[in-house]
């Protein structure tokens, strides 16, 4: 009996492993192994590409935003953020709901990780709409759904993975995420105004433009690091790895000088952390490159890319058709994993259909990320149902409208490129040669 072709291996082997509940991570490195063993490739080949999928200067970025996050978390810089949003927004019908995607936005713009601002942010924002009257649902499902712009509002480590692996300028992608970061958490304020209505919630608290800006002083030390990492990138000042690392420097002085909420003692202890936090991750890059690595071996990326072209040569059906296929792919890989592994298939089709590589880089992030709240993967939408006490099936009934506003904002800006684009296309129109 002939053995199946290599790519029935490499897809086989892996959703056996998957069932038999062995860690993804380690599911992709164990199913490529057995591919390249049928194919006859020397398994030195395997340390190799995990080695060359590591080894990458922007890659970097990632630990230093990993624990950007959590300097901003232990030094209380949350806390400030939270009191700054509740003077913004909180007086407003469904405040606290408001409150909660405003303070996931700008908690993006410096951590860059969804599952942090689910975590930190959800910790306080949850029991207190519970409290105050907001169904349990509904009080996680707006959490969960705010966090995910960790990977859409610059910095976005999903974007410097993206902009690492398959050479797309991280600036432009950074830039370009503003707009559809901006659109999707007003989107969701909005969704918050018209629940709140519906349940009968009266506005809370007066403004006060005072309080507004005491708090905005407080929490305006940590608003100068976003604006100095997409500043100095969009400047060519400093790459992002660079800036990353820059803004890890003044995150210390802010906790440990500024705030004082940090201590030298204390250091150690969240250096060590945030190691372990990011060689889970790193070791799921590695078995993903192998696995990225093998399927253009194989010439799978360009079969598909040909499958593709051969039912819609549109720009934009090229496009729905990859978001679609991203957002199946999403349910059960995390983003990073995802990107590694099918961004030959994706960069092919941008190719073929003479989509630009920023433009896809930004939809396929953007589709990527509502894997953070979709069931079986969903890691923001699991750590919020468990903060809330909601079981996974009411959480996932509960964000389906906000899934639903994230898709047609995609849509948008796949029909109308500009959307997305115009920002990069002004501050970096070096990231667009054929443009």
């Amino acid at each position: 009996m002939a053995p199946p072709p290599p790519f029935v291996t490499l897809i086989g082997c892996f959703l056996l492993f998957i069932l038999l509940r062995v860690p993804i991570a380690f599911a992709i490195g164990l199913a490529s192994i057995v591919t390249i063993m049928q194919l006859g490739i020397p398994l030195t080949s395997v340390m190799n590409q995990m080695y060359a999928s590591v080894n990458s200067f922007p890659l970097l970025a990632v630990p230093f935003f990993l624990l950007l996050g959590r300097l901003m978390n232990d030094g209380g810089i949350t806390d400030r953020l939270l009191k700054f949003a509740d003077a913004s927004v909180g007086h407003i019908r469904g405040g606290l709901a408001h409150v909660n995607v405003m303070v996931s936005m700008m908690f993006a713009s410096l951590s860059g990780s969804g599952a942090a601002d689910t975590a930190s942010v959800g910790a306080v924002m949850i029991p207190a709409m519970k409290k105050a009257g907001y169904p349990a649902p509904f009080s996680v499902a707006i959490t969960a759904a705010s966090s995910v712009l960790g990977g859409v509002i610059p910095p976005s480590i999903l974007m410097v993975i993206y902009g690492a692996f398959g050479n797309v300028s991280i600036g432009a992608l950074f830039l370009g995420g503003i707009v559809p970061g901006l659109m999707i958490g007003l989107s969701q304020m909005s969704y918050a105004y018209i629940v709140a209505r519906r349940i009968g919630l009266r506005p809370e608290g007066e403004f006060s433009m005072c309080t507004l800006a005491r708090t905005g002083l407080a929490a305006s030390p940590p608003a100068v690091l976003p604006i100095l990492v997409i500043g100095g990138i969009t400047l060519g000042v400093f790459t992002a790895t660079e800036a990353a690392a820059i803004a890890v420097g003044i995150g210390l002085i802010l906790a440990m000088v500024f705030y004082r909420t940090i201590t030298p003692f204390g250091l150690p202890k969240i250096l060590s952390e945030s190691v372990l936090a990011y060689s889970l991750p790193l070791f799921a890059v590695a078995g993903a490159g192998i696995m990225g690595w093998l399927i253009a071996y194989l010439g799978i990326a360009r079969e598909v890319a040909e499958f593709i072209t051969g039912v819609t040569d549109t720009r934009i059906g090229l496009m729905v058709m990859v978001g679609a296929f991203l957002l199946l792919v999403g349910t059960v890989l995390s983003p990073v994993t995802a990107v590694i592994i099918f961004l030959p298939i994706i960069q092919q089709i941008a190719n073929f259909g003479g989509i630009d590589q920023v433009h896809m880089g930004l939809v396929a992030c953007l589709t990527l990320t509502m894997g953070l709240i979709t069931p079986p993967y969903g890691i923001c939408l699991l750590i919020a149902s468990q903060i809330g006490g909601v079981s996974m099936p009411r959480a996932f009934w509960a964000i389906l409208p906000l899934l639903a506003l994230v898709i047609t904002i995609i849509l948008l800006g796949i029909t109308f490129p500009a959307l997305f684009l115009a920002i990069p296309w002004t501050l970096m129109p070096e990231a667009f040669p054929g443009r």
